[in-house]
């Protein structure tokens, strides 16, 4: 590991780091019913109860983490698309959207599906959460106090993402998807 003390386990100050990557790491590899406190405790090398004092609600704390991280590589994912204008500039985010979802199914499962502790649309929103959905409402223009326009582009991406996940949309379809969806939104 990267972080670790003389014994080869995580230092104290590292341990929550090193929780959520190892956490990540069993769910994108095995899923996420592989993930327990005690085998992350196992893979660390530390007991339950250390875990406890860094995530004190367990399991579901541990996933809402995860999914932190989830949304600060989504918005890097979205920093990443070239600079473009109108329905060029969304369908390029919607691809590099779409794109991180299909490449990362057990954090995208973290970020939306799975019982956290992550509140959406509120004042307890977390940060990494807000800087994601800002990406795209600069992308959209999207002034608006409410933002309505941008929840729309993140639920069709979203529904996109996970339709074709579950083999629901046809993958050979998707760029004429994307290609309508910006459209609408440019």
């Amino acid at each position: 590991m990267k972080y670790t003390d003389h014994s080869g386990r995580p230092a104290p100050a590292d341990r929550q780091r090193v929780i959520v990557d190892r956490a990540r790491s069993i769910a994108e590899e095995e899923g996420w019913n592989a993930v327990t406190v005690r085998r992350l405790a196992d893979a660390i090398g530390y007991s339950q109860p250390v875990l406890y004092q860094h995530f004190p609600e367990g399991r579901s704390a541990i996933v809402a983490a995860v999914s932190r991280t989830g949304f600060a590589d989504l918005r890097e994912a979205l920093s990443a698309v070239p600079r473009q204008s109108g329905a060029a500039a969304l369908a390029a985010a919607a691809h590099s959207y779409v794109g991180y979802a299909g490449e990362h199914p057990a954090l995208y499962e973290a970020m939306f599906e799975m019982r956290s502790h992550t509140r959406f649309a509120s004042d307890e929103t977390p940060h990494e959460l807000q800087i994601a959905f800002s990406a795209l409402a600069d992308l959209l223009l999207d002034r608006s106090e409410t933002r309505v326009r941008t929840e729309l582009f993140w639920s069709a991406l979203h529904g996109i993402a996970t339709l074709e996940r579950d083999g629901r949309l046809p993958l050979a379809q998707r760029e004429a998807r994307i290609a309508e969806l910006a459209r609408l939104f440019s």
